[in-house]
């Protein structure tokens, strides 16, 4: 019984490894969108991956906006190929929430917002602080 409940936390701790290794976890720039954009940490959240809001521009500069701290996308699970699938996003300028749908290649980040079953989607270009 001590052997199975060993291998299973190593097993475990290789499959939390193996996610937080994932090729879209780190530091991603938005796309400009109604005058601003953020800076948006993707990170491991359970089995599946979430984007969340750490730092915010405007035409000024840095600003304190309230969205900080904020989840932007959640529910990613990689697709194989570089592409993500079955997360949701959320439009801050909008306050709405779309299903949505990415592609990594390199330290580009192509991001969709859709809606139509994903026939209909709005796409921004982010690309990789670090």
């Amino acid at each position: 019984m001590r052997y199975f409940a060993a291998l299973l936390v190593l097993l475990l701790g290789l499959a939390s490894a193996a996610r937080a290794a994932d090729p879209v976890v780190g530091l991603w720039k938005t796309q400009e969108d109604d005058g601003a954009f953020a800076h948006v940490e993707f990170a491991p959240c359970g089995d599946r991956l979430c984007g969340t809001i750490v730092r915010t521009f405007n035409a000024e500069g840095e600003y304190r906006s309230e969205n900080i701290g904020r989840r932007l996308v959640w529910d990613m699970r990689p697709a194989g190929e570089g592409k993500y699938e079955g997360g949701r996003i959320w439009q801050p300028s909008t306050d709405r929430i779309f299903k949505s749908k990415m592609t990594l290649s390199g330290d580009i980040l192509k991001v969709a917002g859709c809606v139509a079953g994903g026939l209909i989607c709005k796409k921004q270009t982010w690309t990789r602080l670090r």
